[in-house]
């Protein structure tokens, strides 16, 4: 990318070109704030904990308080530190697939095993979920991983579904590790959450990074059952110790309603690009999410993907390899939003001419 002449297309990662909300950007957050520079408590700022169990408990209906609540540095530390408190080394943990790359290495660092259950591609109706995941259950199975809207198919799992699916974990006693960072961008239907159908099996997970555009801040929040996260809490205060405190400021006025019109502004934005580039590429639109995932098997010669992308790279063009999202060796993901949308719509023109040559005129 450094090195490349011309227009540079970096649509591998999952990030936004949209500046934060004005006023709840970290650097504008310290004037008249006591304590600014110092820790909070390792599990959050009370008050921050309290406007987070409001807006869930308005968002999704259960019944959660400030002890269901802990904020952390950034969805991927929390998920972190929920593999490490709840799994065990030899245990499995069933991973819905297409699924976010990380959560392999949580799981392996963990000491245990991650399961593949591809399910994302297909039918997510109630009985083809649990008959998935009951395909690839084990006695040594003891969480699910599931991200809806989902990284990085851009489906979203039907409420129904997530119910079916929450009623098998609790026959199985199993915990579900309910990834939702992307709840703001449902586009086909509403996110459907996790948390109210088992709470006291349940850990959510949510963040600023993809809601409102700061990655960087380094701040996120887990819901789940108290005695869960009281668990949870040892393995954030030996790493991250507590989330940035003025990223956590910035939460609080983002809370408070300062993020709303910019959210809106946003999901408008995405849902637009996301179903132009869609059509462009021949793909129905994302039901939510700022990706596609698409097989571009067609398009590959005897080098495979590996050759593929280094020949869309050559033209500027950056995708990220279907294998970071589980055993899909001719896929790969684009993020729509990761650059101006009339930017990122020229970076697909560029792969749509890969799948769909002009024909031979001779």
């Amino acid at each position: 990318m450094a090195t490349h002449r011309g227009e540079v297309y970096p649509l591998h990662v999952g990030d936004t070109w949209k500046h934060a909300p004005e006023g709840c950007r970290p650097e504008e957050i310290g004037p008249g704030i006591p304590g600014i520079n110092r820790y909070t408590d390792v599990w959050g700022l009370p008050e921050l904990r309290d406007a987070i169990a409001a807006r869930t408990a308005a968002r999704s209906g259960a019944a959660v308080s400030r002890a269901n609540v802990l904020v952390t540095g950034g969805a991927t530390a929390g998920l972190m530190a929920a593999v490490c408190a709840l799994v065990s080394p030899g245990e499995e943990v069933l991973l819905l697939a297409p699924r976010w790359p990380l959560i392999e290495g949580h799981v392996r660092l963990a000491g245990a095993v991650p399961i593949e259950v591809p399910l994302f591609l297909g039918d997510l109706s109630p009985e083809s979920v649990v008959a998935a995941l009951e395909a690839q259950a084990t006695d040594r199975t003891v969480a699910l991983y599931l991200n809806t809207p989902n990284n990085p198919s851009g489906r979203l799992i039907p409420r129904a579904s997530l119910a079916a699916l929450a009623a098998w974990a609790r026959r199985r006693d199993l915990w579900i590790f309910a990834d939702e960072v992307y709840e703001d961008y449902a586009y086909a239907a509403p996110h459907a959450y996790a948390f109210p159908f088992a709470p006291e099996r349940t850990v959510a997970a949510h963040s600023l990074s993809k809601a409102y555009g700061l990655a960087g801040a380094r701040l996120g929040w887990l819901v789940g059952p108290s005695a869960a996260l009281a668990e949870i809490v040892k393995f954030g205060a030996h790493t991250v110790y507590s989330a940035p405190t003025a990223s956590q400021h910035a939460a609080l006025r983002i809370l408070a309603g300062a993020g709303d019109a910019w959210v809106a502004e946003a999901r408008a934005e995405y849902a637009a690009t996301g179903a132009e580039a869609a059509r462009r590429l021949g793909l129905g639109a994302p039901e939510g999410g700022t990706f596609l995932f698409l097989d571009i098997a067609r398009a590959l010669d005897e080098r495979g993907l590996l050759g593929l992308l280094e020949d869309v790279a050559s033209e500027g063009l950056f995708l990220a390899p279907g294998p970071s999202f589980g055993p899909f060796p001719t896929h790969v993901r684009l993020c729509y939003t990761a650059v101006p949308p009339e930017v990122a719509l020229r970076g697909v023109d560029l792969l749509a001419k890969r799948l769909n040559p002009p024909p031979n005129p001779f």
